[in-house]
């Protein structure tokens, strides 16, 4: 029986999960004593999970771009503009249903765009995405001159403050989202097909994959992530609000990374990344709670991101370590034939 607990104990801590939920665990703990217990009320663990379900959704499809070697820095302002199409649509229909079907469609558009520059023109896409992430904003801005726009009405507001029972709809949402992308990761073609894509693309191509057509597709994953993270912030303010995603690509990437996806592509895993985008929402929530100083808060969540991109290096560097002390195919041979002629002139 000890072996066995021994051997799991091992098969565990393989994972690199492992560490973030020690970590998590770790934040929570201390944020409870901090606090005196604060932390730990069902009021706040709401606050809490109803805060992370936004970026979580969104980070979710950053995870599936990642996979597959692409980023995307627009989300943020494409949080906006689809803020402002659904308030016009709203406000014009009163049809909820309508306005989200608005919103996501604002969504697949931006990532068509986005994934066909990359693929068809040739543009890195974190240079693609910056500029899309400015244009977007920019509109924004002069759709609505830079001024708040209130929906008339409650029904949207449902969206981000309502209720299924005793759970906020943004976290049944966020679940949903979380059983989506995992099914779609890991129990899909498609799935094996952005793996492959992001890990070794000549080799993809290679094998007949259609590596740019994965890449659009992965593009309009992340878009349409981020337009339905948009609804939901627009239902939580029941308004749009020109500010609103400023910075939020940021932090959805630090939260991928943070989870163990390689920004080079080709590895991830949507538990990494739900477990990332708690650890920064829980330490957010407790710099509140501590009432540290609001600029403090912002060198806090600078540090997290360099922090989640160093770690992204190591483990690049360490994989690359113990890929080249691993020996090729030949040298296993030469070792194997080596080994046979030692034996056979021993035995004479």
């Amino acid at each position: 029986m000890k072996v066995r607990i021994n051997h799991l104990a091992r098969a565990a801590l393989r994972y690199e999960q492992v560490p973030l939920l020690l970590a998590l665990l770790v934040i929570c703990v201390y944020l409870t004593i901090a606090t005196n217990g604060i932390f730990f009320t069902t009021e706040n663990i709401t606050k809490v999970l109803r805060a992370m379900s936004v970026e979580l959704i969104a980070a979710l499809g950053m995870t599936v771009a990642m996979v597959a070697g692409q980023v995307d820095l627009s989300i943020g302002s494409l949080l906006a503009v689809v803020g402002i199409a659904s308030v016009t649509v709203y406000n014009a229909t009163g049809s909820v249903g309508i306005t989200v079907v608005a919103g996501l469609a604002v969504g697949v558009v931006v990532g068509i765009v986005n994934g066909l520059l990359v693929t068809r023109l040739g543009i890195n896409a974190i240079i693609t995405t910056l500029g899309m992430m400015a244009v977007l904003r920019g509109i924004g801005y002069l759709t609505t001159n830079a001024q708040a726009v209130q929906t008339e009405g409650d029904s949207l507001k449902e969206i981000g403050v309502g209720y299924v029972g005793a759970v906020p709809i943004p976290v049944v949402i966020a679940v949903g989202v979380v059983l989506l992308t995992y099914f779609l990761l890991n129990r899909t073609v498609f799935g094996r097909y952005l793996y492959a894509a992001g890990g070794n693309p000549d080799a993809a191509r290679s094998a007949g994959l259609p590596v740019n057509r994965i890449y659009v597709i992965a593009f309009v994953i992340v878009a349409v992530a981020a337009a339905l993270a948009g609804l939901i912030s627009t239902g939580r303010l029941n308004s749009f609000q020109p500010t609103i995603g400023v910075g939020f690509e940021l932090n959805v990437i630090a939260a991928v990374i943070l989870g163990g996806t390689r920004l080079s592509g080709g590895e991830g895993t949507v538990s990494g990344t739900v477990l990332g985008v708690m650890i920064l929402n829980v330490l957010n929530n407790g710099l509140v709670l501590l009432d540290v100083n609001t600029f403090w808060q912002e060198v806090v969540r600078g540090t997290v991101i360099i922090l989640a991109v160093a770690i992204d290096e190591y483990r690049k560097r360490r994989r690359n370590k113990r890929f080249r002390e691993e020996p090729t195919a030949e040298e296993r041979e030469d070792s194997e034939e080596w080994r046979e002629v030692e034996s056979s002139t021993t035995a004479r």
